[in-house]
């Protein structure tokens, strides 16, 4: 259910601002969105657990609060990475 080291490590790579850059809002968002895919897949399989979807919702609700940071800093940031995700809004 958790994504696995070198998986993280490619989405810093691919989403980083700058070198060496591990906790913008886009690498923080683009984790997420990678753990939230995983739950969800999950809860395909295991519709009865309740306990990892109260953590779902948790992750969702963290990723909400992070792209409602960056739409305030910046819309066209904010677009493109919401583009690059295929989330929907």
């Amino acid at each position: 259910m958790s994504i696995t080291a070198e998986e993280k490590q490619r989405l810093m790579k691919d989403f980083a601002t700058k070198d060496g850059d591990t906790g913008s809002p886009e690498v923080q968002v683009a984790i997420l969105t990678t753990r939230i895919a995983s739950l969800t897949e999950h809860f395909k399989t295991h519709k009865k657990d309740n306990h990892s979807r109260r953590g779902l919702l948790k992750l969702v609700a963290q990723r909400r609060k992070l792209l409602d940071y960056v739409k305030g800093k910046d819309e066209q940031r904010y677009l493109d990475l919401i583009k690059r995700l295929g989330i929907r809004r």
